[in-house]
Order: C-alpha cells, then structure tokens, then sequence
C-alpha cells in the first residue's frame, strides 16, 4: 500500500500560481465589460476555458508532477550516495557504542576488508575513547595509525531522522544522534615533516668543568699535550655526527649539529662525558665536562639561548653532565663525577659585594627559608640578619612553623631581650610588611614551590638567592642574584664568606655563631660529608666568633621518643637490588619526623654494600623521601625523577595523596629504571 504523497512548502505554492492568475484573469474580465460588454464576453470566455484548465491540472495532475519530483529527489539522493561512496575521503558512520553503521568504498579499503564485515571503530583504533563520540557538534581530532599508515582522525556527531534502507543506504536510524568519521592519510606530510624536522640545526655549548685544576696537576711542559688531547676528543666526537666545534676560550666550546644525530647522542648517554675522563697524561685529576643543547626554538638565536640556560643549569648542578632543553622541556644526563671543591674565594667576593650594593639601596630585608625549616636554614638566615643589623637595616626572619630541631637554637634568639620580639614573623605577617623599599633573601633553597612563604615571592621584586643544593627545572626565575654553589657543604658556609667579605668590622655574636656552626655540623654530618678545606676554613672563622662546640652539641641532643623512631627506622630496613636501604619511619608522637627521617637515612648509609639509603616519612597526608649516599648512587638524579631535588649524595621528594606502599613501589621503579639506564656506579 503506497503512502499518500504530501505536497507541503514552497512545491505545493508553485502547484497553485495558476489559480491565483485565474482570479486576476476574473477581475481584468469584469474592468473590460465596463468599457465594452461586448469586449467583456469575450475575454470572460477565454477566462472561463483558462481556470477549466487550471483546476484540471492542480487536481488530476497534481499526483503525477509529485511523483516526479519525488522520483527526481530519490535519484538526486542516491546520486549524493554514490558521489559519497565514492569520493578518495575515508567516510564513515558510527553509532554511539563506536559500531560502524555505515562506510564509503575507500573506508573498506583501508580496513582491508569486507563491507558487510562487522567492524568497531574503538577497537580499531584504540586511542578514541567512546566518551569522545559525542562531539556535542564540535569536530574532534585524534591522530592514530592502523597497519603500517597514520591518519589524522576528525570526529562530528549529526542528528539523522529515519530514511529508506536501500542497497547501499544507512540503515534504519529513527531520530537518533550518529558521529561521522573521516580517516585522512597523514603518512607522507609526518614523514616530510619529521625531515624538516631532522634537518633543523641544534646549538650547543661544551664547558670544562676543572680545566684548571686539572692542567695544575701536570708538568708544565706536558699541559698543551692534555688540551690537544682533550681538543681531539670533542672534535671527533662533534665530527661523527656531521656536525662543527669552534673553540671559544681555552674551555669553552661551541658546536652545532643536526636534530637528526640527537636521539642517538641521547641513547648512548652522551658518552663524551665518560670518554674524556680517559685521557690521561700523569694529570692526577680526572677532566671532565658539561654539555648544554638548546633545540626546536622558534630561531637559531633563541637555540643558542637554551644551549646557555642548558650549560647553567649543567654548572648548577655539578657539572660533568649534559642538559637538553627541547623548547619547556628539560633533561639530565649524567652527573657521576662528584664536583671538586673551588679553592679561591673570588666569587664569594664578588657575590657578597653585590649583596652590599643591592642591600644599600633597601629599606627592609626579608629572609626566608624553605618550608619546615631546618637548622643549616636556620643558621644561614640568622647570619643574613647580623648583615643587615650591621648595615643598619630593619630585618626579619621568616619562620611559618618551628620544627624540634631548630626550636632549642631558636629560643637562644627570644624573649632574652637581645634581640627584638618580631625578629621571626609568619609569612602573612611579613607579606604585611611589603612595599617598595623591601628585599628578599632566600637561603637554603632555589625551588620557589618549596619556599616557607612562596606568595613572598610575587610581592617582591628584588631578590636575592644564596644555597647550596643543585638546581632542577624549577628555579626562583626572577632573582636579581643567585649565588648557587653546589660544591659547598651548606648554606651556612656559604653565608660565613659573605659575613668575612661584605664589609669590615662585622661583630658575629656567639649565639649567631653557633647557628652558623650547627647549620655546618649537621649538614656534614661532622665533617665527615661533602666537606673541603673552606668548610674548615668557614667552621674556623665562626668559632674565632664565639661558636663553642659543647654548647651546639647540647642543643642537639635527641630525646628518647625521636631516638626510638629512628633506631625503628633502621630496624624496619630493607635491602633492594642488593645495595638500596629502603625504610619507613614512623611519625607519630614526633615533633619533627621528617628530619628523623633524614637522620634515619644517614644512620642506614653507614652499614657495609649500602650505596643509597632512602626513608619514607608519612606526614600530614605526604609521604617525605630522604635520600643519602655516599660516591656511587646520584640521589639527586633520584629523587628528580620522584618529583624532589637536592644534592648529589644527600636529596629528597615529597608525593602527597598516596600510601606508602604506593610510595615504595614508585622508589622501587625509579631504581630499577636508574640500574637499567647504567646511571649507578
């Protein structure tokens, strides 16, 4: 039984006109009989014999003409159909669930198989998710492959109304929602533009980290013998990758190569680092180098300006290492070599002048360490507040929260009466105090997210940075200064040089003395790690100050409840690969048990084929990593990887929201991770 057809719209106006015409037609006839009856008639018959016709074409043709028009729209339609099955574009439809309803003959091509086959665009391409089906109108665009081809993926979810299911129509979809698919070949533009991309010129810089000292421990007639030597090895290494060296300086190297050669030089771990510590001409002291590359910026120049951040960031961190900066993103390599301690002072020198001028010219110093401050912290920012007392300058000392170890030395500095009450302010306090004439001191630490009071940070413009950890990816960037020693013992060393060089006729009282001392003490561990001959040289200016060592040993004597901690810690240790001591300690009842956590960590490095030592802490929802070694394992590079920082052989990371069974596995996998990447001794 056929439906009956429906003349509806714009189609069934253009059936009517001539009926409309026939009551012109009437009325011209009735004006003309005014003017002449006769006339009149004559055109009324006409009239008469034109609506005749006109209401026998509307009414018995009518059927007829829609049936025409309707059979011209059905082949207009399947010629779409065609055109569509037809057409180089992949095409398809999908339903809500990803099965595919309907596809175009290049589709099935590229599936590579039949039609009629059941296929579901989920699992062919599994990086489209079935939440992403629903464009909401909006064109999605994935990128995926599918045998040996990559194609761009374009997503556009339609309304459809149901249509007649014919041959090679869509089946029967009633007023739903459908996405289209469209499949385009990106093979050929990815491979072109990953040529582009090979050809793209990558600078980089090659600094010698102990020229010097190393050119010192030769004879003086073999010294040009061990720079040629050293010449020939970076030359060559450069030349096997197509590429050009300019020297500089007599430590300073230029060179440029193609971005092709650089997953090579990454995959083998630049092996220029270890190759020229191999030359060797009687010199006692081992060469070795840092490597800066910048890459993918928008000119040559700015490449040439993240090869300079990648060779300060290399410096920063120890040297003997290899820094890649591929536009935001920054990797590490290497970084074995432990740094050789500087003997000359000039650089202390020149810092601590600087500070002098900057501090001049300010009306309020601000000091601040890192958060839940410890006692190297501690003693490095008192020392900053004897130089601004001493320069005449209102100073404070940033302190959010008083952990146990610091709060013995810091009750030395209140409610004596020898030092004013708001020497130690919070850090919303302090912001209070902020205004133009302010300047801000950071010690101890380089990480703005780490700071006690990083908002601090943003309020003041003038800022001066002095530590001694190495640097990570994530600086204080808008410093006026840094002064960022990674081979000093502690930041407390480095503010007693600036205290012996900023100007004349600094009195250090014995109280500050002693945390300056202290600060020295507990970040060697007695001297006995990362210690040179300045760290004796700065520990025999604070006790020519008034440090008494009795004294700094009392303050620091634990109580039973923290010793019990960590003698738990180390009874609970266990061994991981057969050198990595990995514990818990506990935190309850504890003041501060992250820095049980350390001493625990400390405490673990002493046991025989221990090369790391890492204990997790538990605290206020965060799990703390205290990492320690001794030559062999690089902690730093560690615990970067968990998202912390730190030395080379002392480091630590804080995750939060996780268990610390979670957190060991995390460790565990960094680990094996490090030992499979040969970055373990």
């Amino acid at each position: 039984m056929k439906e009956k057809v429906k003349v509806r719209g714009k189609f069934r106006l253009y059936l009517q006109w001539p009926l409309y015409l026939s009551a012109l037609f009437i009325i011209m006839g009735l004006f003309v009989g005014l003017v002449s009856v006769k006339a009149g008639i004559i055109v009324s018959s006409f009239t008469v014999v034109y609506v005749g016709i006109a209401l026998w074409i509307y009414f018995s043709r009518k059927r007829g003409i829609a049936a025409a028009m309707v059979e011209f729209a059905a082949s207009y339609n399947q010629m779409q159909l065609q055109v569509m099955n037809e057409m180089l574009v992949a095409y398809a439809v999908a339903d809500e669930n990803g099965r595919l309803l309907w596809m175009n003959r290049e589709f099935v091509r590229i599936m590579g198989g039949e039609k009629s086959a059941p296929k579901n665009l989920l699992t062919l391409f599994p990086e489209i998710k079935r939440e992403q089906l629903a464009t909401g109108g909006d064109v999605v665009t994935l990128h995926s492959s599918y045998g040996d081809r990559n194609y761009r993926i374009d997503l556009h979810q339609v309304s459809v109304t149901r249509t007649e299911e014919g041959e090679d129509a869509l089946p029967a979809v009633f007023d739903s929602e459908v996405t289209a698919v469209y499949l385009l070949d990106e093979t050929q533009t990815l491979k072109y533009m990953q040529q582009i991309n090979d050809q793209k010129l990558v600078a980089g810089l090659i600094y010698l980290d102990n020229y010097d000292e190393a050119l010192e421990s030769v004879e003086e007639v073999r010294r040009s013998l061990l720079t040629a030597l050293i010449d020939r090895k970076i030359n060559k290494y450069i030349a096997g990758m197509n590429g050009i060296v300019k020297k500089m300086e007599k430590d300073k190297y230029f060179f440029a190569i193609k971005q092709q050669y650089i997953p090579k030089i990454q995959e083998d771990r630049f092996s220029i680092l270890e190759d020229v510590k191999t030359v060797n001409i009687g010199n006692d002291m081992a060469v070795t180098l840092s490597i800066g590359i910048g890459m993918n910026g928008d000119t040559y120049s700015q490449n040439y300006e993240y090869a300079r951040t990648s060779i300060d960031m290399a410096l920063g961190r120890g040297g003997d290492q290899a820094v890649v900066k591929d536009a935001d993103k920054i990797q590490y390599y290497g970084g074995k070599a432990q740094q050789m301690e500087k003997t000359t002072r000039v650089k202390a020198r020149v810092k601590a002048h600087a500070l002098r001028e900057l501090m001049e010219n300010k009306d309020r110093l601000l000091i601040m360490g890192h958060r839940l401050l410890d006692i190297d912290s501690f003693g490095a920012a008192v020392g900053i507040y004897r130089i601004a007392m001493a320069m005449n300058k209102k100073a404070n000392i940033v302190v959010n929260e008083v952990t146990s170890s610091v709060r013995p030395m810091m009750e030395r500095f209140t409610g004596g009466g020898e030092y004013p009450e708001d020497m130690f302010l919070t850090g919303p306090k302090a912001a209070e105090l902020v205004d133009g004439g302010t300047m801000l001191v950071v010690v101890d630490v380089n990480r703005p997210s780490i700071t006690d009071e990083p908002s601090l940070l943003k309020l003041i413009k003038t800022i001066v940075v002095l530590d001694h950890h190495r640097t990570s990816s994530e600086i204080i960037d808008n410093a006026v200064l840094s002064y960022v020693e990674p081979y000093a013992s502690s930041a407390c060393e480095m503010v007693a040089e600036v205290l012996q060089y900023i100007m004349d006729g600094i009195k250090v009282r014995p109280a500050e003395a002693d945390a300056m001392y202290a600060g020295i003490v507990i970040d060697t561990q007695n001297f006995t790690n990362q210690t040179g001959v300045r760290t004796f040289e700065a520990a025999a200016y604070l006790r020519r100050s008034g440090a008494d060592i009795t004294r700094v040993r009392k303050l620091f004597r634990e109580n039973m409840v923290d010793y019990q901690a960590k003698a738990e810690a180390v009874r609970l240790a266990e061994v991981y690969m057969d050198s990595f001591a990995i514990s818990v300690c506990p935190s309850d009842g504890l003041d501060s048990p992250t820095i049980i956590g350390a001493q625990a960590a400390n405490e673990l490095l002493e046991i025989r084929g221990i090369k790391a030592s890492v204990v997790l802490t538990p605290y206020n929802g965060v799990i703390y990593y205290s990492a320690r070694s001794i030559d062999e394992v690089n902690v730093q590079v560690m615990m970067e990887k968990l998202g912390g920082g730190g030395h080379r052989t002392i480091a630590g990371a804080q995750i939060p929201d996780i268990t610390v069974e979670e957190g060991k596995e995390r460790l565990k996998a960094v680990i094996r991770q490090m030992l499979e990447a040969g970055e373990v001794s």
